[in-house]
């Protein structure tokens, strides 16, 4: 039996490649969120988690994306931008891409636990704020959330393996 595959939708292929830079953080052992930002169809920036490696609380993905967006367009202003981010943004992030004008951002996975675009609150929708970024939820969810369960259940082993050769009992 020959299965067909369906073709990518543009949206999908974006998304895979925010999945690629959540692969690199998670290879360096950083929780596996991953972005990348699109002008005129085609990427202008990536982004990946380096919380731990550069010991700084503002290396999320979209943080480091939004740098180098801006440094590639040579402006602060990032109209006319697509953010694809694997999981959904935090205040911080949610923040940043607020300031930034980006147009429109597309989310892999829900945060129930700090994400601010519709799980604890929606920063994109607060009436005060002057720029409000359009938002799609749910672009290859079930890969996004996959990749994210499965590192915090290697890591909770590990956790579990770590403390039991150290003659501890696990909790």
């Amino acid at each position: 039996m020959v299965k067909m595959r369906r073709k990518l939708t543009e949206d999908e292929k974006f998304m895979r490649s925010a999945i690629a830079e959540a692969r690199k953080a998670e290879k360096i052992g950083e929780v596996p969120i991953g972005c990348v930002i699109v002008k005129d169809g085609k990427i202008i920036a990536r982004g990946y988690n380096k919380r731990k490696k550069e010991g700084n609380t503002l290396s999320h993905a979209e943080i480091k994306a939004i740098d180098k967006a801006c440094k590639k367009t040579g402006d602060w202003r990032l109209e006319g931008c697509s953010m694809y981010v694997t999981l959904e943004p935090c205040p911080m992030c949610a923040g940043a891409l607020i300031q930034s004008r980006i147009d429109k951002v597309f989310i892999g996975c829900m945060n129930p636990k700090a994400g601010c675009a519709g799980s604890v609150l929606d920063m994109f929708s607060v009436d005060g704020f002057n720029h409000h970024p359009e938002c799609v939820r749910g672009i290859l969810q079930e890969e996004c959330s996959d990749m994210l369960k499965e590192f915090f259940r290697e890591l909770r082993k590990r956790l579990r393996e770590e403390k039991a050769s150290d003659g501890k009992e696990p909790q």
